[in-house]
């Protein structure tokens, strides 16, 4: 069992999309399933072979987000210090003129491009 490090942002948008996975998604699926059955023979239908995976992946990602949200646990942002670590704000100089910054976050919500990595 892994701890995922989420900020309370990542967590929002996690119980959004499991909210929206097991309610929109869900009913989504249970449609085009109900469609497919209606085409007659289940071994030879395509479109109810393609239902049943996009089913068992939306279930698997429910599994997985509930898994994240399960075993999460929120960063708190760091006073400023000399010790870096999950929640903390660094500035890299580059070159002795370039500074970047970043936040320390856990490798689930690590994205370079908006300044968060893990």
């Amino acid at each position: 069992m892994s701890t995922y490090y989420l900020s309370k942002e990542r967590i929002e948008e996690l119980k959004e999309e499991l909210k929206d996975l097991t309610t929109n998604k869900r009913m989504e699926v249970a449609e085009k399933l109900k469609r497919a059955k209606e085409f007659g023979d289940l071994s030879e239908n395509s479109e109810y072979n393609e239902a049943k995976d996009e089913q068992a992946r939306l279930e698997r990602r429910i599994m997985e987000v509930e898994d994240v949200l399960k075993n999460s646990e929120l960063i708190k942002k760091s006073a400023k210090g000399e010790i870096v670590e999950i929640g903390s704000a660094v500035t890299v100089e580059k070159n002795g003129k370039e500074k970047i910054n970043y936040i320390i976050v856990g490798s689930q919500e690590a994205n370079p491009d908006e300044g968060k990595i893990s």
